[in-house]
């Protein structure tokens, strides 16, 4: 025994730090699975949480304000993070947002609330919020599809999102009764966990494509066939981070699974063309739509960032003389996304969400077309008040991305293109991976969903309407400039959005439980 005490007291003091430092590790990796930083970068991963403390306070005397952060500000991203575990997202003593600069938004609130009674489905469920419109209804497609959800997953593809996290995001959005857009990498076994998916899929075809890399319509049936959760078919036409740029998946990232996914061949780059062989012009894209609706039964839609308005106006005379065309259309803000661009195209390449959407509404509604169409905007709308302020503009969902990300543990490192994410997001390491806590994180970001939900809710009855397709552009002030320091949306983008039908959330319910489809 005396011995043994011998033994302790001969160790030095840098023996023992060595020797806690050891544990530390290996309690990061073996043994805790809330923190993926932690696990994926023992000890020092907690000085990233220390420094988040109090990085506030380092901003504000350093660095930058709680403001000043681009894409995601600290406001933003500390709101996402709070909800989505289910923490104080409240914030005291006032905004420190300067409220007059421009393109601030001010919703304006009724003299009295809309009141939720004990009848109400809202009564017991503050985030039951579906969709007021269901998609492929006006084409008749045999099975129409109305979102349960007015906020749902953005097209994000495994290969771009680690295999973790697209299965986190999948049994989220099937705890949050939302729909999960697969992106234009192919439906992977991570997008099969439950949740609605809405199929997306660009110029590379990808898990629709024939052996000559052409999209293949009999794949597309057999696939729909076969995975009966497939609600909606989406084709891209562009995207806010690259419109008209191609892209390209090297060799060294295709692995066996991928290659199965994707059905490309092992040992070659991939390329992702800038234009669809599937059709060459607005006629073909038209003829594709109708083709792929006529054999899968399902609605179609199309997805782009918004520029020039000819070829628009063209689909949409089309629209008018066929009565056919797409159920859906999702708006991509041009300020890009997950999807990874060269700065040229990222900075000045198609409009932001709110110029490109006001200038795109205004032509349908001008064609009457609006009534026929369910808009999805997409670009940074992940926050209550700013999709708001998109429902008044004529949206009737949000899709989200990063802020989807960030619910599950992303922290804006800005390294998607790079394989290197910390967070094990957006990698396709397995070391990086392992950190993710699949039943942790797919339950954030149902939290995250849910709370959105509710705060939409209560910004929408402080306005005085019960579903948010009630805003109206007169609803919402921006401030344009310093002459004229705000003005309604209505007078800013010069158009008024066309009434949604509504009758009442009880009929929303009642709808759902008949299917959504009425």
């Amino acid at each position: 025994m005396n011995d043994f005490w011998t033994v302790l007291s001969s160790i030095s003091w840098w023996m023992w730090i060595l020797i806690v430092l050891a544990i530390v590790a290996i309690r990061d990796v073996f043994f805790q699975k809330k923190h993926t930083i932690s696990h994926n970068f023992p000890i020092i991963g907690h000085f990233r949480y220390m420094l988040e403390k109090i990085g506030p306070e380092l901003r504000q005397y350093l660095v930058a304000n709680n403001r000043e952060e681009l894409p995601f500000n600290r406001i933003e991203r500390g709101w996402i993070y709070a909800s989505s575990k289910k923490e104080n997202n409240y914030e005291g003593f006032g905004t420190d947002r300067d409220i007059y600069a421009p393109q601030h938004l001010f919703i304006n609130n009724a003299m009295l609330s809309f009141k939720i009674k004990e009848d109400h489905p809202n009564y017991l469920n503050n985030s039951f919020l579906p969709c007021a419109k269901v998609m492929g209804a006006y084409n008749k497609r045999r099975k129409p599809y109305r979102p349960a959800s007015v906020i749902n997953i953005s097209a994000m593809s495994f290969g771009s999102l680690s295999a973790k996290a697209v299965e986190s995001m999948n049994k989220g959005a099937q705890l949050a009764g939302a729909y999960h857009n697969t992106g234009e990498g192919g439906l992977s076994p991570y997008h099969s966990n439950g949740a609605d998916v809405v199929f997306h899929f660009g110029t590379g075809y990808f898990g629709v494509r024939d052996e000559y890399g052409r999209f293949s319509l009999d794949k597309m049936v057999k696939l729909v066939e076969e995975k009966p959760f497939i609600k909606a078919i989406e084709i891209k036409l562009s995207q806010g981070a690259k419109p008209g740029k191609g892209g390209v998946l090297p060799a060294a990232k295709i692995t066996k699974e991928i290659s199965e996914i994707r059905h490309v061949p092992m040992g070659k780059d991939v390329l992702s063309p800038p234009t669809h062989s599937a059709f060459e012009d607005i006629e073909g894209l038209m003829q594709l739509i109708e083709d792929i609706a006529e054999a899968t039964g399902l609605p179609v839609g199309i997805k782009a960032a918004i520029g020039k308005l000819d070829q628009w106006e063209r689909l949409a005379d089309l629209m008018v003389s066929t009565g056919k065309g797409p159920d859906f259309i999702t708006v991509d803000g041009g300020e890009g996304g997950t999807g990874a661009a060269p700065p040229s195209f990222a900075d000045h390449v198609s409009l932001p969400w709110t110029y490109g959407f006001s200038d795109l509404y205004k032509l349908f509604q001008k064609k009457e077309l609006t009534e026929r169409i369910v808009f999805v905007a997409s670009g940074k709308l992940g926050l209550p008040g700013k999709a708001a302020m998109a429902f008044a503009m004529g949206a009737d969902c949000i899709n989200v991305a990063r802020e989807a990300m960030m619910s599950i543990g992303c922290i804006q490192a800005q390294l998607c293109h790079t394989n290197h994410c910390p967070s094990g997001v957006a990698t396709q390491s397995k070391w990086l991976q392992n950190g993710i806590n699949i039943p942790l994180k797919s339950e954030r970001l149902a939290q995250y969903f849910k709370t959105f939900r509710k705060e939409l809710l209560e910004i929408t009855h402080a306005a005085g309407y019960e579903h948010p397709c009630q805003f109206t552009m007169k609803d919402v002030d921006l401030n344009v400039d310093d002459s004229y320091l705000s003005k309604e949306l209505d007078r800013t983008f010069q158009y008024e959005k066309t009434p949604v039908p509504f009758e009442s959330m009880q009929h929303l319910k009642d709808c759902m439980h008949l299917g959504g489809r009425i």
